[in-house]
């Protein structure tokens, strides 16, 4: 309600502005133009304001498959896919994508919602977002080597912030 007032005396200011021939602007809302004239729409802002604070929601899903509450929370939790959408395409690399028929696309974009489920997972259990975790983890790096039949693996040192990172992802096995 406060960001709606706020909001709604900066466009009372601009449409007073321009009626009174302070600002010339594309036509601000709350002004109408009759005969040459422009005037407040003292109508339209009256009403703007007794809705303040109110927030609609509209959905093509049925009150008894979803009540109002749950309505609410999905669209309080859509923040998230749009997050998503970013991770996806910045850090999760998914575009550009330069595959043409419908199995690459397919296989392309199965790699790349693997990667956010894996990412997302990893962001819930280190409580850090998924760039920091991919720069943190990055310098670490092993070695295996083999030299006349023997063979030597070489694991870094893992300082105390990335060990943190690293006991809260289960463990990998990795098999060659």
């Amino acid at each position: 309600a406060a960001r709606d007032r706020k909001t709604l005396a900066l466009q009372e200011a601009r449409a007073r502005e321009v009626v009174d021939g302070e600002r010339a602007a594309r036509t601000p809302r709350f002004v109408k133009t009759s005969n040459g004239a422009r005037s407040l729409d003292e109508t339209a802002l009256a009403r703007a304001q007794s809705l303040v604070g109110l927030k609609g929601y509209v959905t093509n899903i049925p009150a008894n498959l979803m009540p109002a509450a749950e309505v609410i929370g999905s669209y309080h939790d859509l923040w998230r896919v749009e997050q998503s959408f970013r991770m996806s395409k910045t850090d999760l690399r998914a575009r550009p994508m330069f595959h043409h028929t419908r199995d690459a696309i397919e296989a392309h974009l199965t790699v790349v919602f693997t990667a956010l489920a894996v990412a997302r997972e990893v962001q819930n259990r280190t409580g850090l977002a998924i760039g920091n975790v991919i720069r943190q983890l990055r310098p670490l790096r092993s070695a295996t080597v083999a030299i006349n039949g023997a063979t030597q693996t070489f694991h870094p040192a893992v300082p105390a912030a990335q060990r943190a990172i690293l006991d809260a992802l289960p463990p990998v096995e990795v098999t060659h």
